[in-house]
């Protein structure tokens, strides 16, 4: 079920978001099927829309606006497992797996280094070994042509995974290739990461709503 009251208050601070408001509502969706289907998100960007995708990693592994304390089931497999079991699991937090593919960066310049061209293919190697039929591949790029993003979403698409994007006005040739973009109605590359913020702020919040809903 779609958090109306989050969308509606991202649009309050951010009023130029309202054409995009439908667009929100379907990259929820994605990502909540994804996850209460044990699938996983795959988010890769560059430069800045890299440290974008390390920050929706962050929000969605660990505690973001509400403590995730682990459920009783949880807690006793660890206490099971072993003496440290107990401290382990006071310690631990319910999380949303995802990875940021940019953040590897030994396999990247290894990757880039190794094949010739290896700068455009290297995210699409990560989303062929990493990705499965259920999960989801997330492109961040300002202006929508970023050819290694590009690529990566392609094979995505192979590897029956949902692909979306976050971009800027005009969506490129990435949001012609993904199932659902968000296309923030800015155009300069910093003011369209000024809106992206927001955005999958918005969207980790409702997905922990929906995973995590309870204790503050």
């Amino acid at each position: 079920m779609i958090n109306n009251e989050r969308i509606n208050a991202l649009i309050s601070r951010h009023n130029e978001l309202e054409a995009c408001r439908n667009s929100v509502a379907e990259v929820y969706r994605a990502l909540e099927k994804c996850f209460a289907n044990g699938g996983k998100l795959l988010v890769a960007g560059n430069g800045g829309s890299g440290a974008d995708a390390d920050h929706i990693v962050g929000e969605l592994m660990k505690g973001f606006a509400r403590t995730r304390v682990l459920g009783m089931e949880d807690a006793l497999s660890l206490t099971r497992a072993h003496a440290r079991g107990a401290d382990i699991a006071e310690h631990l937090q319910g999380g949303l797996p995802a990875i940021s593919l940019g953040a590897q960066s030994a396999l990247v310049s290894a990757f880039i280094n190794d094949v010739g061209g290896g700068e455009d293919y290297v995210y699409a190697q990560q989303v062929w070994a990493y990705g499965v039929r259920g999960d989801v591949f997330m492109g961040i790029s300002t202006s929508g042509n970023s050819l290694n993003i590009i690529n990566a979403a392609i094979t995505a698409k192979a590897r029956g995974m949902t692909v979306l994007a976050l971009t800027g006005m005009n969506g490129g040739e990435l949001a012609k290739v993904c199932d659902v973009a968000i296309k923030v109605p800015e155009k300069e590359t910093y003011l369209v990461q000024e809106l992206h913020l927001p955005v999958y702020h918005c969207l980790c919040l409702m997905l922990e709503d929906r995973f995590f809903g309870g204790a503050k």
